[in-house]
């Protein structure tokens, strides 16, 4: 089950393990509206949750749903490992690393790394 946590005086949506995938726009758009309901600046997606073809960046899949988190001011927090990903594109790895260094979208390994990032600097 989905639930809105405080991280550092912060409204996350902590998206469950379990669940339905989150395979497209039409999935990205319920979360949003989940988290934009329950008044989650944040929205933590783990890497379980999110189809293959969203680490495969020349389907697109990623970027559709990217942009509809940017479209409806929600950031989007990619939790897990996805080494796995990385190792095998180097766009993908590039995209990710310019995904952190902004303030809308990061790939974290863990919630102690979205505890930090979700400190005055990273909110």
């Amino acid at each position: 089950m989905d639930t809105l946590q405080r991280i550092n005086d912060v409204p996350v949506l902590m998206c469950a393990a379990e669940g339905e995938t989150i395979a497209g726009e039409s999935e990205a758009l319920d979360c949003i509206g989940n988290a934009s309901y329950l008044g989650a600046e944040w929205a933590v997606i783990p890497v379980e949750r999110l189809g293959e073809a969203f680490f495969r960046l020349s389907t697109r899949v990623a970027g559709g749903i990217i942009q509809k988190f940017v479209q409806y001011r929600v950031g989007l927090v990619v939790l897990g490992d996805v080494s796995r990903h990385t190792e095998a594109s180097t766009a993908l790895r590039d995209f990710v690393r310019e995904c952190n260094r902004g303030r809308q979208t990061w790939f974290l390994a863990d919630t102690d790394e979205l505890r930090d990032r979700l400190t005055g600097a990273g909110a």
